[in-house]
């Protein structure tokens, strides 16, 4: 069978390949979130997942949404966005209700208070809504007054892709911290990893914008990180504290 005899059958298959790599790119970024989701759930412990990589997702994908109204991009790197805001306003929902829950001698934190020492700690997932519109809001109004400079846009897109690569970076910290990854799920990891190459390669391979090539590969680079924090807090576990040997010592403490 010749090459004009095949033309009938590979145009479609072409078609539906792409249609899956959209797809892909779509949905593929919520997926990871999936396992950590069912175990939070099933424990009632939020306390191996860091909230700021809800918060890190949030603005980065309000960024891209308001860059695609100064430089349009591929559709499905824009519904992408909108995607992936609504899971993590599910994510935060779920870490929000579990932690008051097992909080005692809660006390009410909310948004209106501004108060810097507990922002992103509030008590009602409705003050991380008011958070997240109120940023909109004004990211929104900058980038109209602004939309006709290149420079802007492109310094936008740059913001948006960067902060997006930092996703990992709160989770990162905070398995430093405690020296320990107990409480995250290894599955989101990895399934992070699997998902930022692949959306790497296809930034490359569809000749998306410089920033989201770059940025992707600073993603990846996040992401074996955690994985190698993984291995080393496994192989070598933190020790627990001694016991004090004398009560009369614990209350000088």
């Amino acid at each position: 069978m010749d090459a004009e005899g095949l033309g009938w059958l590979l145009v479609p298959l072409q078609q539906l390949v792409s249609w899956g790599a959209a797809g892909a790119m779509v949905f593929g970024g919520v997926v990871p979130y999936i396992p950590q989701y069912r175990d939070i759930r099933r424990t009632q412990n939020a306390e191996g997942f860091s909230t700021y990589v809800c918060l890190v997702l949030l603005v980065a994908n309000i960024l891209r949404i308001l860059f695609w109204f100064g430089r349009r991009f591929e559709a499905p790197l824009l519904w992408q966005s909108v995607v992936m805001i609504l899971t993590m306003l599910l994510m935060l929902k779920l870490c929000t209700e579990v932690r008051v829950a097992n909080e005692l001698n809660l006390k009410r934190r909310v948004f209106a208070d501004f108060d810097p020492q507990h922002f992103w700690h509030w008590n009602s997932f409705g003050d991380y809504v008011q958070c997240v519109l109120a940023f909109t809001c004004v990211a929104g109004c900058v980038t109209y007054l602004s939309i006709d400079s290149a420079l802007f846009v492109e310094s936008l897109g740059f913001l948006a892709v960067l902060t997006e690569a930092m996703l990992g970076m709160p989770q990162l910290c905070r398995n430093h911290r405690h020296q320990s990854t107990e409480g995250m799920s290894i599955k989101m990891v990895l399934m992070w990893t699997s998902g930022d190459t692949f959306k790497t390669a296809y930034f490359l391979l569809n000749g998306a914008p410089l920033q989201f090539s770059v940025c992707g590969l600073l993603q990846v680079l996040v992401d074996l990180a955690i994985l190698g924090q993984a291995y080393v807090f496994t192989r070598h576990p933190l020790k627990p504290a001694p016991h004090a040997a004398h009560p009369a010592s614990a209350k000088a403490l």
